[in-house]
């Protein structure tokens, strides 16, 4: 015979099956918090890594090896986005994407190509050290592309002017299309341009048409083949944090501080 339960029994078992359930899943994602954490910083790393060419497109590295690699070559750093000088922020407690959201740490950005929105005080950068001096400095950079805002890195030679590596490490492009600002072989057509003309005005920029070689077409990239908009928006992303409302600032400060220690 089949038992017949009240309608309050029924609540009230579904409300402590819910609970428990609650429960079960809160305790898994504070158990989970930390190790997501760690996995997040060791993939910036490994990107931070990628740009600047210490470890290659492919190539099979554990956890263990980026964070030494890392901790070898590279020095990272917190500077204020207007001033571009340095500052006491411990560069491992920053997070530059919560900063930019936190209005108390941020600012509106002025208009941009770019639709960056809104602008962190601060800012994170890498320099990658050579025999104890600074070889390339990696430059967090963001922006709009057709569908999502790209999140990547961009590294210049110490001469601050020669790109020597980009990369994105996430986006929601068009797979086959804008997904391929993925696409080794297109992020090497960046290596050896020029970001900025002679009198640092931000001149690199992805064009329709394929460009020519490096030395003959220093400040233009291969558009990618049916994503004119997502190129367009690489263009503007890179051309908004290389110019005077990002990095420009702090780029100039290095090149100073550099031209005096000669």
């Amino acid at each position: 015979m089949q038992r017949q339960y009240s309608t309050m029994y029924t609540i009230g078992f579904s409300g402590a099956v819910c609970i428990v359930c609650s429960l079960l899943v809160s305790a898994t994602a504070v158990s989970l918090k930390s190790r997501q954490e760690r996995n997040t910083v060791a993939d910036v790393r490994k990107n931070v890594l990628l740009v600047a060419g210490l470890i290659k497109p492919g190539q099979h590295v554990t956890a263990k090896d980026v964070s030494g690699l890392f901790e070898e070559r590279i020095e990272a750093a917190v500077v204020d986005l207007k001033t571009g000088k340095y500052t006491d922020i411990d560069p491992s407690a920053f997070d530059q994407r919560e900063a930019a959201g936190d209005p108390r740490r941020s600012r509106k950005a002025p208009p941009n190509q770019a639709q960056v929105s809104q602008l962190p005080d601060h800012a994170l950068v890498y320099k990658v050290l050579k025999e104890g001096e600074v070889d390339e400095i990696v430059l967090p950079v963001e922006g709009k592309g057709l569908w999502s805002t790209l999140y990547g890195f961009i590294a210049l030679d110490s001469d601050t002017a020669t790109i020597r590596g980009i990369t994105f490490y996430e986006h929601g492009e068009t797979p086959g299309l804008g997904g391929e600002v993925d696409n080794p072989k297109w992020k090497a057509r960046w290596i050896g341009r020029k970001a900025y003309d002679e009198d640092w005005n931000v001149k690199i920029s992805v064009v329709k048409a394929a460009a020519g070689p490096v030395e003959a077409d220093p400040y233009q990239v291969d558009g990618l083949s049916g994503a004119t908009i997502t190129s367009r928006g690489v263009s503007h992303l890179v051309q908004f944090w290389l110019g005077e409302n990002g990095f420009g600032p702090f780029l100039r400060q290095f090149r100073e501080s550099r031209s005096g220690q000669k």
